[in-house]
């Protein structure tokens, strides 16, 4: 007869039990712990944790995520591609579903270009429409003298239209000064479509970071606007801090009063704060974690803390609490630049152009110094100058995004990395392990400075920047990194001019950034390029993914493939994924990318922008 358990026993299964429960909520807790982690939020979708499954008693992966990501993005693609209108009333059509107006007047004249051109995105302009949107709340002369106006801040630039007839200006530091490449580049970019447009102004930003930071207030009760352009233009208006202020400061004013970033009291003291919640972010993110996009629409209003990691926030350059029409090529979330294609993109240079020559001046459609695909190297490759953000405040250098990728991949200490990988490989038969990240490093990594700058705002100086990060000091040229399978293209002080040459290569891309460009609707990650967490934590797991595990890996798993020759060590199928990412990435350039693409992306813009600094706006439109 069953009499219950011995006292003993019972206990120990008590025990037992309050330990389970507490695992689990543990667990509970740092899973859900982990959907704040920097770069994770609500906007920027990633995957779980690793489905971890026991095979023998040895640990191991039910399911890998990338092929999946993969496959999706490549679906998601085609049918956005397939959606997009192929007559001109259906463009119309399309366009008054999206917006709930007619477009502006010329859109036909623009559709024959687009048409003429083999453009194949005509209806992904939601980018356009983002930014301009809030000038629909102003009239059209106010949004003309503010233009004008604009021209008399500092590193702003103006490109006027005046009877059919464009020229780029700057109206603050007076005639014959010398303008901006970007606004050159934005005059050169509209030269074939002046002569449809009336006399109009567009201000251009002649530097890389974002300007346009209106605070709350002044968007949600528009009367306030008034008096902030007022005292702009009344009086100095210095282009850079000078220690009264600073980015971050005029970045929480953007946010909703009862957000995080504007209910903080923020200490700015590098050694305590920054370092310390960067610490916790490092032991906390899963290496096993892949972004479905980069982080363009991350909420720093929700994640106050992450800013301490993104060099924008301490740029020198003061920023502009006014909602001023100004032309940027690329702004972070909460910005109100104007979107433009970069002048890097459009131009034909040495250093920003693949396949450019620059004895004969001549593109040509293979890079003299491309590598064959079997000859490049399968390490990570990034090259770069020590920038990525200023001094306003100093001393926060250390905790800039190209700083902690370099440092993370010049480390050799024994701190070990999960690594997931296939055993056999091409099999679909995941295994982990943790491997030392010194010895992932040499095995994986190529990455360096090249050029010392703002060695006065690394904690400890020059010697302690050197000390903490690799240098090259043989340099490179852009050529130099064709002979690489993987090139990484991550912030400087602003986007990164090199991506559109990176992804024109035949070399495959992995990009983290924090900013919105014009093509971010024509473009699909994971199917043109890899998307970096802005952590880079989960690199060293898609090395592994496409090409393998290392030796020290197989080492630490004591895995029978060492064994192995070492060509028979690399997945054929992970090999051959990177370079169909690579090709995409190559096609989507020459089809999507090229110099017309960007003339259509600007047309259209120009014709909106015509339409809201008329008058009547209604007379601009477009009818069938």
């Amino acid at each position: 007869m069953y009499d219950g358990l011995p006292g003993q026993k019972r206990g120990i299964l008590y025990v037992v039990a309050i330990s389970l429960i507490f695992m689990q909520a543990g667990l509970w807790a740092g899973r859900r712990e982990t959907q704040n982690n920097f770069p994770q939020n609500s906007l920027v979708k990633t995957q779980s944790l690793i489905p971890f499954v026991k095979s023998d008693g040895r640990p191991t992966i039910k399911e890998h995520p990338i092929p999946k990501l993969m496959s999706d993005a490549e679906t998601r693609f085609r049918e956005r591609l397939a959606r997009q209108s192929k007559t001109l009333p259906d463009a119309v059509a399309e366009y008054k579903r999206r917006y709930g107006r007619d477009p502006p007047r010329g859109f036909d004249r623009w559709w024959q270009f687009a048409q003429d051109n083999g453009v194949l995105m005509t209806d992904e302009y939601d980018a356009v429409f983002e930014d301009l949107e809030p000038f629909w709340s102003i009239s059209g002369r106010e949004l003309r003298e503010r233009a004008s106006a604009a021209g008399h801040l500092p590193l702003i630039d103006l490109v006027r239209v005046r009877g059919g007839k464009s020229t780029a200006e700057n109206i603050r530091d007076g005639p014959g000064t010398e303008v901006s490449a970007r606004a050159r580049g934005f005059l050169k970019m509209i030269e074939k479509f002046q002569d449809q447009l009336p006399d109009i102004d567009f201000p251009v930003n002649a530097m890389a970071e974002g300007r346009i930071l209106v605070p709350w207030e002044y968007r949600n009760f528009p009367n306030l606007t008034e008096d902030s352009i007022t005292d702009l233009l009344s009086g100095e208006y210095p282009p850079d801090w000078q220690g009264q202020g600073n980015v971050w400061e005029a970045y929480r004013r953007t946010c909703d009063p009862t957000s995080p970033a504007r209910r903080l009291y923020s200490s700015f003291r590098a050694s305590s704060t920054s370092q310390n919640r960067t610490s916790q972010l490092t032991a906390r993110s899963h290496e096993f974690v892949f972004a479905r996009n980069t982080n363009g629409n991350y909420s720093f209003c929700q994640n106050p803390w992450a800013h301490y990691n993104q060099g924008l926030f301490f740029s020198d350059w003061r920023t502009i609490p006014a909602l001023f029409p100004v032309f940027s090529p690329a702004k972070a979330s909460g910005y109100q630049d104007i979107r433009i294609p970069s002048h890097y993109y459009y131009a034909q240079t040495r250093r920003y152009t693949y396949g450019w020559d620059p004895v004969n001046l001549e593109l040509k459609p293979v890079d003299h110094m491309e590598t064959p695909w079997e000859m490049k190297s399968d390490k990570i490759f990034w090259r770069g100058a020590s920038t990525g953000g200023g001094s306003s405040p100093p001393g926060f250098a250390a905790q800039y995004q190209r700083h902690r990728f370099v440092r993370m991949t010049s480390d050799e200490s024994s701190t070990n990395r999960t690594i997931v990988f296939a055993d056999p490989p091409s099999s679909t038969n995941y295994v982990y392990t943790s491997v030392p990240i010194g010895a992932l490093n040499e095995e994986v990594m190529d990455v360096a400075f090249v050029k010392v700058v703002g060695s006065f705002n690394y904690p400890g100086g020059i010697g302690s920047l050197i000390r903490d990060h690799r240098f090259d000091d043989g340099g490179v040229n852009l050529g130099d990194h064709w002979k690489h399978k993987y090139l990484v293209d991550i912030d400087g002080m602003g986007y990164s001019g090199r991506f559109f040459s990176f992804l024109e290569s035949d070399s495959a891309v992995m990009k983290a950034t924090v900013y919105r460009e014009f093509f971010e609707g024509w473009i699909q990650p994971w199917l043109h390029f890899i998307p970096l967490s802005s952590s880079y934590q989960e690199i060293y797991n898609i090395h592994s993914f496409f090409s393998g595990a290392t030796p020290s890996t197989l080492r630490a798993a004591n895995s029978t493939t060492l064994d192995a020759p070492p060509a028979k060590r690399r997945p054929i199928d992970g090999d051959r994924r990177l370079r169909r990412i690579a090709r995409a990435g190559k096609q989507w350039k020459r089809t999507m990318g090229r110099r017309v693409d960007m003339e259509a992306y600007v047309y259209r813009l120009i014709l909106e922008y015509a339409r809201l600094c008329a008058d009547d706006r209604d007379s601009m439109n477009f009818t069938l």
